[in-house]
């Protein structure tokens, strides 16, 4: 079934709603990615008590599967873009699934570290390959509506990840956090078989350019990893500042043999669009704007005497926000507006939102409503910012087009996490009642005005598809 793409059947092929069943399948991997990056950190307590190790340890369980997702995202996508797009999703679905069976059964932290990697490498596979396939799916027109679905069950398994992670931790284990992925895992292989459609327009070249994915993992990694340390340490220590420098001149390295190597995984003309430009720049501001308040609230509320289930129900109107505007934003707001007006007007209503929350008190009655604007500015800038970078995107390249954007969600995930930890480190001042608070607000609205800023500089093209 899986030696190379076969055609849907003819009666799926011709139905008219061929492209709604093709997203329907890619939601199910948008689904589980999220609530599985969303519980993960709910077992680091079990696993501590069950092994016998360290936090810093335990953390690596997260951190190795990070650095590998971001690191392969990329190569994955231009991999994906020769070889097929169907055929390279399902295989990851085959890897994520099979590698998530072996974390349930791991014996030891370091199997289940070890583990991990090969479940990133099958996230990677999936991921570069989501965004892509929605978009071959989508009928002309129904991009940014297509997108918006899968933004929709992002946000769900985001939302539902504490709440079902935090009901297996404590009636069945650990262990099935990870199981659970195994019928899904089957179910979605299945499906695709049947409902994705094949790759049309492949991108073919007469090499794969190994060097670059090397530079570029190196590049990542190493800034991960300096973000990684930032958020542990008030000041920049030297191990910081060293992993920075040896990120700068990896990413030096790859640009120049990006422009070299006769067949690039990253050529220059799919980054020569404004559109890709500054859609990148948002997922990564947007990701960013979401993944900050998800560490901020907990952390404030708890400090304050909520207990750790009061936080996570107010924590939950983020998400629930995010998936809300991405369901309705296409009924609701006017036909007539294209992706700029809706990243504008997405971006307003999160700056508002962020805006409210500097000068209110962040208490469990006060954040809720806020949280809820936040996450429906979020619901619809994403959607359509990645509307633009795919529709600016030549079909061909569509694989390598959405590694690029679950790198800038990637990045943006992890510096937001970052920020969040560096901000809560600052000294008070008599100017700031909650100084770390207010600072990571102010820093989160400021990258979505000048965003929104750049974005109203000029007109984009027009990006039907």
């Amino acid at each position: 079934m899986l030696i190379r793409e076969r055609a849907r059947p003819e009666r799926i092929r011709s139905h008219p709603a061929a492209w709604r069943l093709a997203v329907a399948t890619v939601c199910f991997g948008a689904f589980m990615g999220q609530l599985d990056a969303s519980v993960v950190t709910l077992i680091f307590p079990s696993l501590r008590a069950e092994f016998g190790v360290s936090l810093t340890a335990v953390t690596w369980v997260s951190l190795a599967y990070l650095l590998t997702l971001v690191a392969l995202l990329l190569p994955a996508g231009r991999l994906s873009d020769a070889r097929g797009r169907k055929l390279l999703y399902l295989y990851g679905f085959v890897v994520f699934t099979a590698a998530s069976a072996s974390c349930a059964l791991a014996p030891t932290l370091a199997v289940l570290i070890a583990v991990r990697v090969v479940q990133a490498a099958g996230a990677a596979l999936m991921q570069a390959n989501s965004v892509a396939l929605v978009a071959t799916s989508a009928p002309p027109g129904r991009l940014r509506t297509a997108l918006g679905v899968q933004a929709t069950a992002q946000a769900l398994g985001l939302a539902l990840g504490p709440l079902v992670g935090g009901a297996l931790v404590t009636t069945l284990g650990w262990r099935w956090i990870f199981a659970l992925n195994v019928p899904v895992g089957v179910i979605t292989v299945v499906a695709g078989h049947y409902l994705l459609p094949r790759t049309r327009h492949r991108h073919s070249a007469p090499g794969f350019d190994w060097p670059g994915p090397v530079l570029l993992a190196a590049a990542t990694s190493c800034t991960l990893l300096a973000l990684s340390a930032l958020s542990r340490a008030p000041v920049f220590p030297w191990r910081t500042i060293a992993l920075l420098m040896v990120a700068a001149g990896a990413v030096a390295a790859f640009i120049a043999w990006q422009r070299r190597t006769s067949h690039p995984l990253l050529g220059p003309e799919l980054l020569r669009p404004r559109p890709v430009r500054f859609g990148l720049a948002g997922a990564l501001c947007g990701y960013l704007v979401l993944f900050g308040p998800l560490v901020l609230v907990p952390l404030v509320l708890t400090a304050h005497g909520s207990d750790a289930l009061e936080a996570g129900l107010v924590l939950t109107w983020l998400p629930g926000g995010f998936a809300l505007g991405a369901a309705l934003a296409e009924r609701t707001l006017p036909r007539a507006w294209g992706e700029r007006a809706r990243c504008t007007c997405g971006a307003a209503m999160g700056t508002a939102a962020l805006a409210a929350l500097c000068a209110l008190p962040l208490t469990p009655t006060v954040l809720p409503p806020f949280l809820a604007l936040l996450g429906l500015g979020l619901g619809v800038f994403i959607p359509a910012n990645n509307a633009l970078v795919m529709a600016a995107i030549p079909p061909r390249c569509s694989g390598t087009g959405g590694g690029l954007v679950n790198m800038a969600r990637g990045t943006g995930t992890a510096l937001g996490v970052a920020l969040v930890a560096l901000a809560l480190q600052l000294p008070g001042t008599a100017v700031w009642p909650q100084p770390p608070h207010r600072a990571v607000l102010v820093l989160l609205a400021a990258a979505v005005i000048t965003l929104t800023t750049s974005r109203l500089s000029r007109p984009a093209p027009v990006t039907s598809r």
